[in-house]
């Protein structure tokens, strides 16, 4: 009980440790944002159209800020708080207006140009830098706006017959998909017929070659595998006899020709003693001279 008690005591000091490293984090930020950015109020003496809270504050055509707040001073002034970091290099003499990002896009404030020379942005009576945009560039995108604007309806009429045979084409192709849906169908099924085959087909692939024991090719490689070792065997063998009949013959060969008669009297026999040849016969006593026969 006591282990699990020192567990837990651990486990919320590292949580406590966590966010107190999260928060540190949270507060630097925050400070470093603060220190870098200051408050600058720009005022425009007409309509502001597309300006909301958190629209860009560019220079130059470079974000540098955010608007935190827009308010109407009075019928025709409009006042917007941005915080602007401290590096952006405005003047007293920096262009003040309205940008936009596309024609339906929201508007940010355009500051641009300057003298490095010039002296720095006026104060207001709160201590906050204060810039009043151009009439002249408040009256220029508006009119940019408007020669868009003018430029898009001129490019529609002058090709409405264009356009209304697109639109006919359209019409026409719907038409003939709501006219032909059964066929349509038809097809989507037989598609369908088509991927359920090939569904099953990849499945009968997986289980030939994958599957929870290696699959069915794993098991003919194994068995190919096994058959060939057993052929490697058995050849073996073959070989090892075929060496052991070879080495009889060529001995047998050998005893032939060293004896040949052991073919004929086998291994045990000898051949007969070739005979003696006969003794010569005694030669008869030469004819001498004999009793004369008495006449």
């Amino acid at each position: 009980m006591e282990t699990r008690a020192n567990f837990v005591l651990i486990g919320a000091f590292t949580l406590a440790v966590i966010a107190a490293a999260f928060g540190f984090v949270l507060w630097f930020q925050s400070l470093h944002t603060t220190k870098a950015r200051s408050p600058i109020r720009v005022v425009f003496e007409g309509p502001a159209t597309g300006l909301r809270n958190g629209g860009s504050v560019n220079f130059n055509g470079i974000r540098v800020g955010e608007v935190i707040s827009v308010k109407l001073d009075n019928p025709r002034r409009v006042i917007a708080l941005a915080m602007v970091e401290n590096k952006a290099p405005i003047r007293k003499d920096t262009l003040v207006g309205l940008e936009f990002q596309g024609l339906t896009g929201v508007a940010a404030i355009s500051l641009k140009g300057g003298e490095e020379a010039a002296p720095p942005v006026p104060l207001d009576e709160d201590g906050i830098p204060v810039l009043t945009a151009d009439p002249s560039a408040l009256q220029d995108v508006t009119e940019a706006i408007r020669a868009t604007l003018q430029n898009v309806n001129r490019i529609v009429s002058d090709n409405q017959d264009s356009v209304k045979n697109s639109l006919r084409n359209l019409e026409t192709f719907t038409g003939a998909l709501a006219r032909n849906s059964e066929k349509i169908d038809n097809v989507m099924l037989k598609v369908d017929g088509v991927m359920g085959k090939a569904d099953s087909l990849m499945l009968g692939l997986d289980s030939i070659a994958g599957g929870k024991n290696g699959g069915e090719l794993a098991a003919m490689v194994k068995a190919i595998k096994d058959l060939a070792e057993d052929f490697d065997k058995r050849s073996g063998l073959l070989m090892a006899d075929g060496r052991r009949t070879l080495g009889d013959i060529s001995r047998a060969v050998n005893n032939l020709d060293r004896n040949p008669t052991r073919l004929l009297f086998g291994a045990g026999n000898s051949a007969p003693a070739e005979a003696a040849p006969p003794p010569a016969a005694p030669r008869p006593p030469a004819a001498g001279p004999g009793p004369r026969r008495q006449q």
